[in-house]
């Protein structure tokens, strides 16, 4: 049963997300501000953390780049505020969605499973690893290696990065690309895709060669053969 740790300095919002995701055979845990969601995360596991951004004593964006030092759980933030800026923030710190207040609660719960069903693909993967000349992805460990030595990706890096490699030389839209990476009626224009796309290709160095830009169109993933580490 999947964990799922509420943080919001306003109660009645965690309770109706808990109420909602209890409801779909969720366990939750709930936290009140940033501090006390890291000290939690610290001591427990979580399968994915609901995270406020404006709260007391440590904002949310501060907690993820804490709790992102010890361990890499899916995040998808709340906020009143809806600007592109704070979004494209937000994924550039790894968080993995984003929902504006006020919300759905249905459709934070379809998010919710979607980023859930993101990460599981992965390990449902029977190749363990991928290796296109000396760039190297561990598709369990959720890593990348370039040269032998560890790539810092976000979690969103790693999840456009692998999803072009599974769709090695096919041409992929940015539409496309928003619809099955980022998920469920994301919203979000081609700028989302292309923050990303040149965010992967600086921490990729001197691989970023293997992702090919299709004028007007999109981009595809040319590595020439693979090979299984």
């Amino acid at each position: 049963m999947p964990k799922i740790l509420i943080v919001d300095d306003e109660k009645m919002i965690r309770n109706v997300v808990k109420e909602y995701a209890e409801f779909e055979g969720y366990e939750t845990a709930e936290a009140e501000n940033g501090m006390e969601a890291v000290e939690m995360c610290r001591k427990e596991d979580f399968d994915i953390i609901v995270m406020d951004i404006m709260m007391p004593r440590l904002d949310g964006y501060s907690a993820v780049k804490e709790i992102r030092k010890t361990k890499q759980i899916p995040v998808i933030m709340l906020s009143a505020r809806g600007e592109e800026y704070d979004k494209l923030f937000g994924f550039e710190i790894g968080v993995d969605d984003y929902v504006v207040k006020p919300f759905s609660p249905k459709e934070l719960l379809a998010r919710i499973k979607a980023v859930l069903k993101r990460g599981a693909s992965a390990e449902e993967n029977k190749i363990e690893k991928i290796r296109f000349e000396g760039l190297e992805i561990n598709v369990i460990g959720r890593e990348v290696t370039i040269d032998g030595t560890p790539a810092q990706l976000t979690p969103k890096e790693y999840d456009l990065l692998f999803y072009l490699v599974k769709n090695k030389g096919i041409a992929l839209s940015r539409e496309k690309l928003l619809e099955e990476v980022w998920g469920y009626d994301f919203y979000g224009d081609d700028r989302t895709v292309d923050t990303h796309i040149k965010m992967l290709r600086s921490s990729l160095g001197d691989y970023r060669k293997f992702i090919v830009t299709l004028r007007g169109m999109g981009y595809k993933f040319d590595g020439g053969a693979a090979a299984q580490a």
